[in-house]
């Protein structure tokens, strides 16, 4: 329905859609069945996949060995055009980079293997692609489950970079129409190939599996070039949180996970402030920040509770904060 859409609204872009390709990429690892789950799902879409590549680790067996039959069971490669390909560093960017130098769609979309799309996610991403030429990222919301519990929340403010380098996420509890945004989310996202002509992911984050922020640089440097990112909630996926092979355990402090995160977080915003910003968001982050990132204010805010944990994830951000300062330096 919404290709139709397009047709009549925008009669000139007809040729654009007979050739446009859709390429998916899902990283995966020691997860057989959210994969499962996620390839059932991309099965369904109203609009169908061209090009599915399945990233898989080397040492990953268990993975290997459920593809190997899926590939048997469902051999239908109209349905599902299945490929595979093999990462041998640790880390989602190593994976997500060998996807897109394997993937040739004009546009090249991202899930995780513990997600689940709408049925209409490829067609509702792909109408805004169609719908303006500007458009650079498309993503949407990602509905998170623990267990069978929805995470409930609201939100009309999502993607956003505040101008003294406050980040803001909440892709997954984000409310109302499409909009621009500054940041897409990893789980929900997708690109035309020609605003990420000869980019990749970058590898000065830090961390051996999740590599939190790792969208951040890459979505702000489409923002730079002028290229637009669209956030609607309707482009949505189903996202069940899975267990993490690394040392971020997602809901337990770690402080190694801490530093990298604050690490990866600092390097991406110090890229693409101006020098005053980068001045005023160095100042707000050690001093304020947030209750992921907290600096002293948020210290002593979480200390009556926390204690000597609300010291250690003090201690945690200020060195990710220093370390990502001399990352970007080198650069």
């Amino acid at each position: 329905m919404l290709r139709e859409v397009c047709r009549l609204l925008y009669g000139s872009e007809n040729q654009s859609i007979a050739r446009m390709k859709i390429a998916v990429i899902v990283p995966t690892y020691l997860r057989p069945p959210d994969l499962a789950r996620c390839l059932d799902a991309l099965k369904q879409q109203t609009r169908p996949v061209d090009e599915l590549w399945v990233v898989v680790r080397d040492t990953d067996r268990e993975t290997w060995q459920f593809l190997e039959n899926y590939d048997l069971e469902n051999h239908d490669r109209a349905l599902l055009p299945l490929r595979t390909a093999t990462v041998t560093a640790v880390g989602v960017i190593a994976a997500m980079n060998i996807g897109l130098d394997s993937a040739t769609g004009d546009i090249v979309a991202f899930t995780d293997d513990d997600a689940a799309p709408h049925s209409d996610w490829l067609e509702r991403m792909e109408a805004y692609y169609l719908a303006d030429q500007k458009v650079g990222g498309v993503g949407g919301r990602d509905w998170v489950y623990h267990g069978t519990k929805l995470e409930e929340g609201e939100r009309a403010v999502v993607g956003k970079l505040q101008w003294f380098g406050r980040l803001i996420g909440n892709h997954h509890i984000g409310i109302g129409t499409g909009r621009e945004v500054d940041v897409l989310k990893g789980v929900n996202m997708s690109f035309r190939r020609e605003a990420i002509a000869g980019l990749h992911f970058d590898q000065r984050m830090r961390g051996t599996g999740a590599q939190v922020h790792f969208e951040v640089v890459f979505s702000l440097t489409l923002r730079q070039q002028g290229w637009k990112l669209i956030y609607d909630p309707q482009i949505a996926v189903d996202h069940y949180p899975a267990q993490r092979f690394d040392e971020d355990q997602r809901n337990s402090f770690n402080a190694q996970a801490s530093i990298n995160a604050i690490h990866n977080e600092t390097v991406a915003l110090l890229g693409y402030l101006s020098p005053l910003q980068r001045f005023i968001f160095l100042v707000w982050a050690i001093a304020i920040g947030t209750t992921e990132a907290c600096g002293l204010l948020q210290w002593l805010r979480f200390l009556p509770k926390q204690g000597d944990v609300a010291r250690q994830k003090l201690w945690a951000c200020w060195l990710g904060r220093w370390q990502g300062w001399q990352t970007w330096q080198k650069s």
